[in-house]
């Protein structure tokens, strides 16, 4: 039988990765290098690894441009077209939805704007959003403007449930709570499937019911759940959900987003700001004066897809259906909690971990605050990454560590408490 020291030897970490039925996977991706060997790479909760096939797609798009020019819309497998359905399936399989509720399209905030024009329709007994506080600057931006924009006043209408738990967590009775006191006035309750400072995640599906028997329109930002979470978006019932795709999903920088729209408003008489691309793919190319949106999340795109930014994300996909979402998450659990384990093992002394410890409540990710405030925090901080071992920093002083199924081993977690513990033993 193992004990509790025997986590932190090398053999024990081997085994963990000689076992693992995903070690294979890590072969697909770029790992990047320090002083001539692997970094241990902890940041696609940010900006996930190349995948090797990332190349090989968009040198593909590059090829046809210089062959055929404008006629690489309409011919082979890969016709720039029909593009954006090449991902479809995929995607939905990925969130848990039917094709026709999935797109990739624009970026997030974009995507979570053109929602909002949808799904936020506010009336004057109706008018507050509910988020989160402390949500990301960007969807708090959003929304506190989509509330100006509507001649509301976001200091009244928004309303930002502050957390109740000791690390800053946010529980689900408090939820509840305040979508039952707000109920009569809320229109929209838009929710993180993870927090990103946090790592906190959520049961999506209880606070869509909770916002739903309230009369209010729920979505979900998504941006640090997909590819992390099993998600169930159709049986869920949200409304509407969005993301990005360059966290875990590893289609790069700036990459073309996602969105979900639930099958129930496929041919929604919602208002909406239409684009040529949004119009139904038969009778586009009639140039009519008349909209006539395509059924489904694809009703809502404004301008033909950039091919190029959906190049790296037909090659992540490809690796998504490769291993499943129930054996990522399977591994997601194991190597999270190993993590875990080695912190409160070797350096119960120095990192607190934020995260909730019910591996229902989190992703991948691990968020760490350094004993002894921010100074210090920032000190591991950069001397990890001085010693190859990269995680990321979120202010005021969170240290967020995300050890990525596909890719990372149970020797990077290691290696990681290992580096932290030096530095602890040198201060």
């Amino acid at each position: 039988m193992n004990t509790p020291q025997d986590l932190y030897t090398d053999a024990y970490a081997n085994a963990l990765d000689a076992a693992d039925p995903l070690r294979a996977m890590r072969e697909q991706f770029l790992i990047p290098q320090h002083d001539g060997a692997d970094q241990a790479y902890f940041v696609g909760n940010s900006l996930g690894l190349q995948p090797r096939g990332a190349r090989r797609h968009v040198e593909e798009v590059l090829d046809k441009w210089a062959a055929e020019a404008v006629e690489g819309h309409f011919t082979g497998d890969a016709q720039w077209m029909a593009y954006h359905q090449l991902v479809r399936e995929s995607l939905a399989r990925l969130v848990g939805a039917k094709p026709i509720e999935v797109v990739a399209m624009n970026t997030l905030t974009v995507n979570l704007h053109l929602m909002m024009v949808s799904f936020y329709r506010p009336t004057r007994e109706r008018p507050a959003i509910l988020i989160e506080a402390g949500a990301f600057p960007s969807d708090r931006h959003a929304v506190a403007s989509q509330i100006g924009f509507h001649g509301f006043d976001p200091a009244t209408d928004l309303i930002e449930l502050e957390a109740d738990e000791a690390d800053g967590t946010i529980s689900m009775a408090a939820i509840e709570r305040a979508i039952a006191e707000h109920g009569s006035r809320l229109a929209l309750v838009l929710w993180p499937g993870v927090q990103y400072r946090t790592g906190q995640a959520f049961d999506l599906p209880a606070i869509a019911r909770m916002a739903h028997a309230q009369g209010a329109v729920c979505g979900f930002d998504l941006a640090h759940g997909v590819g992390n979470l099993e998600l169930a978006l159709h049986d869920s019932g949200v409304d509407f959900a969005v993301w990005c795709h360059y966290k875990y999903l590893n289609s790069g920088p700036g990459a073309v987003a996602g969105c979900f729209v639930h099958e129930r408003h496929a041919s929604s008489d919602r208002p909406r700001f239409a684009g040529w691309w949004g119009h139904e793919a038969d009778t586009r190319f009639r140039m009519g004066p008349q909209f006539v949106p395509t059924p489904g999340a694809e009703g809502w795109q404004l301008s033909n897809p950039p091919i190029l930014g959906l190049a790296p994300l037909r090659a992540s996909l490809e690796l998504y259906d490769q291993a499943g979402m129930p054996a990522l998450r399977a591994k997601s659990l194991q190597i999270t909690g190993y993590l875990e384990s080695l912190i409160r093992l070797r350096l119960a002394d120095t990192l607190q971990v934020v995260t909730p410890s019910q591996p229902e409540r989190r992703g991948c990710q691990l968020s760490l605050r350094v004993v002894g405030g921010r100074e210090r925090g920032r000190a591991l901080f950069e001397y990890l990454a001085r010693k190859g071992v990269l995680g990321d920093w979120r202010e005021p002083d969170v240290i967020r560590i995300s050890p990525a199924p596909l890719y990372n081993r149970y020797a990077d977690v290691l290696r990681f408490v290992r580096t932290a513990e030096a530095w602890r033993d040198q201060a």
